[in-house]
């Protein structure tokens, strides 16, 4: 079943649960209104039995090679909505929390800053490697069933309509809205053991791809899309490239999307280059997630062409599938040996990840709701508001400037016309990303500017953060910290403790009104930072133990020490 099918089921399900619920005078909850006969009814003539079904991320566990798909989440927590099914936080305005109204999620991201620089390739890597990991799909339906609402023609909370409300905001850019459109993510099919209603009926998402860190966004995650990536004419065991362009020295460039014209924008003078096409469906959203990409499609071709040199009697199909072997391994190593460590420091590093000692068919390596929605969004408030493009002597390119961050979304023309992807490695590999503006959780170039291609209307990257943990029903801050050992805030002396600045410390109190209504995603990103780490103790935990699962319960990981290029990876 595919992700679109499952979420046309699901819904389903939800419809015909709403509509028995308003024919009713009486407020029943789920529980009494149905029985789990009734809900075993409802998911078969929804379709939803087959996805119910314990999910099978690597099917065959005798394969040398993984397979292309594996859909996967989990949680670590239960969730909590307002009406234990599937209303977020928020839902009903009027309805208190620990005895007060939660903030708006525009209201809660105003006038925080984060005074903290990385290296830009490390933030953009962070990126990258998260759409190898994480994609959960918004809802299919854009009205409400129950009124036929156009979802964009209201700011009413109406299924799967969540709009982020801006009435009343001091200091808006916003020109003629009331409300940021914010679309529901896709519900995952209701659990199928058991026999607990409640549990049965609370709305879950799904994880769309792989979990696995495999290179899954260089290969896609579906037999289609790695057939439509690959060049089986050749018989080489390559990646199809662009037939149209390739850079000064001839080098090659990502394929263009089968769909045209595409939605990526045109040049000045109106001419429009399509998108570009790769493993994953978010390659256009800026220039360094093109750029890696196609080094990752440059690196794939030449391993191939190397191991047809020293390996003539291998067919294509050898080729590929060693080759995609070594690129998985390479993402693998790059990430938890360069990247994770200068995330969470060394010392998280070393409690919640350690020596590797094996696969351990008993761990869980499907991406946790709260990293994904949360903890592995801390790189947001790292991005720079400029992208630099230099020259070979690493200064800024005389022909092609550096650029505001939002000329970048979905501007693949950038690349072919304006220099190739070398001006832009050299940005990231060349500069630190400098400190964000006093006054700014994220720069505006995110939170007045990123563009989403279905909608003329800017988003808020904060704001949507904060709302789709309270769509997907993460709990608070505090039941997190919990999670992880740490002390729960009870006082506005223990928040100032944990984030050692007392304005931060005072504005969110006083915002949220009660520790206990504090999203996850921004007391995380607040705590003051680890040594030697750029995330704070909350964060380091949950990263840590999800990357940790990723590694052990991985039957193809290939940890550091155990692929050396000139010794293993290229052994025939």
């Amino acid at each position: 079943m595919s992700t679109k099918e499952q979420g046309r089921s699901l819904l389903s399900i939800k419809d015909t649960h709403e509509v028995c619920q308003n024919q009713l005078i009486y407020s029943i909850v789920a529980p009494e209104l149905l029985s789990w006969e009734d809900v075993q009814l409802l998911a078969e003539l929804s379709g939803c039995p087959t996805a119910t079904k314990q999910n099978t991320c690597e099917q065959s566990r005798h394969s040398r090679y993984r397979t292309i798909s594996g859909v996967c989440n989990n949680r670590w927590l239960p969730a909590e909505y307002e009406d234990g099914e599937g209303e977020p936080k928020g839902w009903n305005p009027e309805r208190l929390h620990h005895g007060f109204q939660l903030p708006l999620a525009k209201h809660s991201t105003r006038g925080f800053y984060l005074n903290r620089g990385l290296y830009r390739l490390l933030i953009f890597w962070g990126q990258y490697i998260d759409h190898d990991i994480t994609f959960t799909p918004q809802s299919i339906s854009k009205s409400a069933f129950w009124t036929d609402v156009d979802c964009y023609q209201t700011c009413d909370n109406v299924h799967p309509f969540f709009p982020n409300n801006c009435k009343h905001l001091p200091g808006t850019n916003t020109d003629d809205s009331l409300c940021m459109p914010f679309h529901r993510s896709t519900a995952d099919c209701y659990v199928s053991s058991g026999s607990d209603v409640q549990r049965a009926l609370q709305r879950q998402q799904l994880n769309a791809i792989t979990s696995y860190i495999d290179a899954s966004l260089v290969y896609g995650h579906t037999p289609k899309l790695e057939s439509f990536l690959r060049d089986l004419s050749g018989h080489s065991g390559k990646l199809a490239i662009n037939d149209r362009f390739e850079d000064a020295k001839g080098r090659p460039y990502l394929p263009f999307v089968a769909k045209t014209p595409s939605a990526c924008r045109t040049d000045h003078q109106g001419d429009r280059i399509d998108c570009f096409s790769a493993g994953d469906g978010r390659v256009n959203e800026g220039l360094p997630l093109i750029s890696l990409h196609t080094l990752w499609l440059r690196e794939h071709n030449r391993i191939a062409e190397a191991l047809k040199l020293i390996n003539d009697h291998w067919s294509p199909e050898m080729i590929y599938q060693e080759t995609r072997q070594i690129i998985g391994a390479l993402h693998q190593i790059i990430t938890m040996r360069d990247y994770v460590p200068k995330i969470i420091g060394p010392e998280s590093f070393e409690r919640f990840i350690g020596l590797y000692t094996g696969y351990d068919p008993a761990v869980d390596p499907s991406a946790s709701n709260v990293f994904a929605t949360a903890a592995f969004r801390f790189g947001h408030a790292t991005i720079s508001p400029v992208l630099h493009r230099l020259n070979q002597s690493f200064q800024e390119h005389e022909q092609f400037p550096h650029l505001r961050l939002h000329k970048t979304f979905f501007s693949p023309w950038r690349i072919v016309k304006e220099g190739g992807i070398e001006p832009i490695i050299r940005g990231m590999i060349g500069t630190a990303a400098p400190a964000v503006s006093a006054n700014m959780l994220l720069v505006e170039e995110v939170t007045e500017m990123l563009a989403v291609l279905d909608s003329l209307q800017h988003m808020d990257l904060a704001s949507l953060n904060l709302q789709r943990g309270r769509d997907h029903g993460l709990p608070g801050y505090n039941e997190w910290r919990e999670f992880c050992g740490l002390a729960r805030i009870d006082t506005l002396e223990d928040l100032k403790v944990v984030l050692r600045d007392d304005r931060v410390a005072e504005m969110i109190l006083n915002m949220y009104q009660h520790p206990d209504n504090i999203d996850v995603w921004l007391g995380g990103l607040v705590e003051n930072y680890l040594p030697d780490g750029r995330t704070g103790p909350l964060f380091a935990c949950l990263i840590g133990k999800q990357m940790k699962a990723l590694r052990d319960g991985d039957r193809y990981d290939i940890p550091p020490d155990h692929c050396k290029l000139e010794n293993n990876c290229l052994k025939t």
